[in-house]
């Protein structure tokens, strides 16, 4: 059995805290300072975490490996399995042409384009945030917005705000679930507080999109459809991550959002032409005007409505139950590990939910799919091998964080930082969301950042006496606004609308916007640790 120790190095908690924090350190200087491609800034990373966990906490190789590779596994079955699966049901809608059909009716649903900002931006960005991620969400709806005759800057602005309340519980809840494999709290707890916190920017950020796109005369004259899409979508993420499913929560809301805000007489009403002059300053795609069979329509919304049905018909009891058998638990070879106190810590088990599990709700989904579009066997097999292409390097880059985060975690480091940390007290609740944003503007992807900080947070407020849900949640509720942010997010937007090299650029447009809803989420966060907000934590 293996024993974390607190003070490894020289007996002083400050010492052990600086070299337990060199792993983080390395990836962050790699990735941020040197612009290192993130899949050999995680390898690097890993290599860092080895050595320490060896040298410092005296971790057995045996142990220190065999740690390694469960966050690998973790890494790639169930997160990238769901992302595999998800991008697999996308391309599957390009290859078909029907994306095209589904980008036209977004484009038919509304002439104003503050109010089609919303439609696309916010709704239908949300809802590739769901079943995507990873990037995916800001280049397809930059396109999409250029095609309607937005100005290519602020096309990008637009999607790169827009992504931001969506993020939590992206690629069906993917940052959620690593957050709960990675700090040992239940999924339930962690995803009901993230589903009380980014509800909140929900609220705001729609307001945030008509100003951008049309300023004060965009907010003045737009700001209830904004509101009523904001709030329905606010009140969706809230109960399906509370009360439904976490990998339902964007789909639930982002269509929730595009019913409420079509509801609305204001939203279907065409702009007057002095708007259209100024906000749609670039060139019209030609083929908005092409009319769709119905049939084709439908079949082109058929995916995201047969996402909903396989995962509401998972949630029923029996079904539920059924599932579940397929579940295996077991302990993980070569690892007996125990806490500084003595007890045995969660990482000794391993769980694969074969079926139980949103990547394998997403395949079954998907071959429905498949049959619905009219994509056969072969085309489909290699739309998935495609993806898998696709990912290449994302694989890589997952894999090797989780490992990173598995051996911190399991050798003792990251409860080290954690107990270094809480020396903040009380200005830890405040300071919980500047670390998952300092994350994700680093890595691109608030998955990473809850695997580089979860068990860190939650250490830290064990010590500090804080609700380690609420720390915890606030690193991935933090995280999101730094994705706005993120080297890798903005050279997407740029390459999308043609604006390579202007990365910069963009930067100073989304950086006032990423820092005040910051500070907006470090608020609540305070105001949630306290009495004055405490109600709303479950």
């Amino acid at each position: 059995m293996f024993v974390q120790q607190l003070e490894p190095v020289a007996g002083s908690l400050i010492l052990s805290a600086l070299v337990a924090a060199l792993p983080l350190l390395t990836v962050l200087v790699l990735l941020g300072g040197l612009r290192m491609k993130a899949h050999w800034a995680g390898l690097a990373g890993l290599a860092v975490a080895v050595a320490v966990a060896l040298l410092a906490y005296r971790m057995p190789f045996g142990q220190t490996v065999s740690s390694g590779v469960q966050g690998a596994l973790f890494g790639l079955f169930p997160i990238l399995w769901i992302v595999v699966n998800a991008l697999w049901v996308y391309r599957m809608t390009v290859l078909t042409h029907h994306f095209d059909i589904l980008r036209r009716s977004f484009g038919r649903l509304a002439d104003d384009p503050r109010i089609q900002a919303l439609v696309i931006g916010f709704c239908f960005g949300a809802l590739l945030e769901a079943l995507a991620g990873f990037g995916a969400p800001v280049a397809i709806c930059a396109v999409m917005l250029v095609a309607l005759g937005f100005d290519p800057a602020r096309a990008a602005v637009v999607a790169l705000v827009a992504n931001t309340a969506p993020v939590a519980f992206g690629a069906m809840g993917t940052p959620v679930v690593t957050l709960a494999q990675i700090t040992g709290l239940p999924l339930d707890s962690v995803a009901s507080v993230v589903g009380r916190q980014t509800p909140l920017l929900a609220l705001v950020v729609p307001l945030l999109l008509v100003i951008i796109v049309d300023g004060r005369r965009g907010l003045r004259e737009t700001w209830l459809p904004a509101l009523v899409c904001g709030l329905a979508f606010a009140v969706a993420q809230f109960t399906a991550s509370n009360f439904l499913s976490v990998q339902l929560a964007d789909i639930v809301a982002a269509l929730a959002g595009a019913a409420a805000l079509m509801a609305v007489p204001a939203a279907r009403r065409p702009a007057a032409e002095p708007v259209r002059a100024t906000v749609l300053t670039g060139v019209r795609s030609a083929d908005l005007d092409q009319q769709d069979p119905r049939r084709e329509v439908v079949r082109a919304y058929a995916p995201y409505a047969l996402i909903v049905a396989v995962f509401s018909v998972a949630q029923i009891p029996p079904v539920k139950s059924l599932l579940a058998r397929a579940t295996r638990v077991f302990d993980w070879p070569f690892l007996h590990v125990a806490g500084p106190d003595g007890t045995p810590v969660s990482g000794n088990d391993f769980s694969l939910p074969l079926i139980a599990t949103g990547g394998t709700l997403v395949l079954f989904a998907g071959v429905l799919s498949a049959v619905v579009l009219g994509v056969g066997a072969g085309p489909a097999l290699r739309e998935w091998g495609a993806t898998v292409h696709e990912l290449r390097y994302a694989v890589l880059t997952v894999t090797s964080v989780l490992a990173l985060a598995y051996v911190m975690n399991l050798s003792g480091q990251a409860a080290t930082i954690g107990h270094f940390v809480a020396a903040a007290g009380a200005g830890l609740a405040f300071l919980s969301p500047v670390l998952g944003w300092f994350g994700v503007a680093v890595s691109g992807s608030d998955t990473s950042s809850n695997a580089l900080f979860g068990a860190l947070q939650v250490s830290a407020a064990h010590e500090s006496g804080l609700p380690p849900d609420l720390l915890a949640a606030a690193n991935s509720s933090g995280g999101v606004l730094g994705k706005m942010i993120s080297p890798q997010n903005l050279t997407i937007a740029c390459a999308a609308v043609g604006l390579k090299g202007r990365e910069g650029d963009l930067l100073r447009k989304v950086l006032p916007w990423s820092l005040g809803l910051l500070l907006v989420m470090c608020v609540i966060v305070v105001l949630q640790s306290t009495a004055v907000l405490s109600w709303m934590l479950p």
